[in-house]
């Protein structure tokens, strides 16, 4: 599974039992990730600060979460902090700390030698060659990991391409990445104001499992945090399940019969490694029904995208053969529509590869 995370902002809830109960819940649910940002503390002395944080700290190492700091070289300079000496982030028991925005990529180089074991983080969302530059300073790369932004106006966030670039070009150096999702839950918030925290811009309205699983579906990050608060119980508990099993998708259920429910829901599904433009098959399941007869039912002139199809006796060969409709095709009466997915559902069918697992789900199981 995932690392999952969450984020906590004491400066704005202002309410430590809060901060902690949802620390308890957190935990319950395997996050092991926490995220507190610096760069909202203007204003504020190193002594504050640390006032600030130190209980919350505290009690989440309690509880076994790693603390990654948001930090800038403009926080070094307000809070009297040099690159040399990062003692006063082990004062607030951090474990590591991500720069928002960077140095000359030197200083970030020498940071991974710090004495006290801080990881260092850097921003992955910006394409600016600071991971070049810091590898020309042979920095050590088991401290150094990185972690997408947030974008709190809405339509700011990456697209898709963008991250999957940005993404990729960690994963060429061997760089763990972590990503943002965002909370639907009423009364959210974050260090600005109130439009939802996730790195990428299709997650914006979505609910919090349906972005984990599509992360899920593309494979390329590492951990995945909660950038607002508070999440649910009921996100938090869906967030764990999505990252833990394989990726699945659900169903919006026609006409079916109890065996193609079967072959739907009851069979881990794999994705051939030729995928055609029109359709993603799972062709496993005409091999275990092939003995079986599958009438022709709901065999509408025109299946179109998201639209899930078996393949009825019309067809022999290819009887109980199981396909997620990418894009409009005519059918001839061979194609048992048996339901579709909702539409939101439909950014899942862009990540699945070939031979990529999942299964189907009927909505609201």
């Amino acid at each position: 599974m995932k690392r999952l995370g969450i984020s906590l902002y004491p400066e704005i809830s202002n309410n430590l039992q809060k901060d902690k109960e949802y620390l308890d819940l957190a935990a319950k649910y395997g996050f092991t990730r926490l995220f507190v940002c610096l760069l909202s503390t203007s204003k504020r002395s190193r002594s504050e600060v640390v006032s600030m944080f130190y209980d919350l700290n505290a009690y989440a190492k309690e509880k076994g979460f790693e603390i990654i700091f948001d930090v800038s070289p403009q926080k070094f300079k307000e809070l009297q902090i040099s690159y040399q000496d990062l003692t006063f982030f082990k004062e607030l028991m951090a474990d590591g700390i991500r720069m928002d925005e960077s140095f000359s990529g030197r200083e970030e180089a020498e940071m991974t030698y710090n004495p006290l074991n801080l990881k260092i983080e850097l921003n992955a969302s910006v394409f600016d060659h600071l991971i070049d530059r810091i590898l020309c300073f042979q920095p050590d790369r088991e401290k150094l990991i990185t972690c997408h932004n947030y974008y709190p106006l809405k339509y700011t966030g990456l697209g898709i391409k963008s991250f999957k670039e940005a993404t990729q070009e960690m994963k060429t150096f061997q760089l763990s990445t972590a990503v943002f999702v965002t909370s639907q839950n009423i009364g959210c918030f974050g260090p600005c104001f109130n439009e939802g925290l996730c790195t990428l811009e299709k997650h914006r309205d979505l609910p919090l499992e349906l972005q984990v699983r599509h992360l899920k579906a593309m494979d390329i990050v590492d951990d995945i945090i909660i950038g607002n608060a508070y999440a649910s119980e009921e996100e938090l508990r869906a967030m764990k399940e999505a990252a833990a099993h394989p990726l699945t998708l659900n169903v919006e259920a026609s006409t079916s019969t109890a065996l193609e429910e079967m072959i739907l829901y009851d069979f881990n599904h794999t994705a051939r490694g030729d995928i055609s433009e029109y359709m993603i098959r799972s062709t496993m399941p005409r091999v275990i029904y092939r003995d079986v007869s599958i009438p022709p039912h709901d065999t509408k002139k025109q299946v179109y995208r998201g639209d899930v199809i078996i393949m009825n006796d019309k067809i022999s060969r290819y009887k109980g053969e199981v396909h997620l409709v990418l894009q409009t095709m005519e059918n001839d009466g061979r194609m048992n529509v048996v339901g579709s997915l909702p539409k939101k559902e439909w950014i899942l069918l862009d990540e699945i590869r070939s031979w990529s697992h999942f299964m189907l789900r009927k909505e609201g199981k």
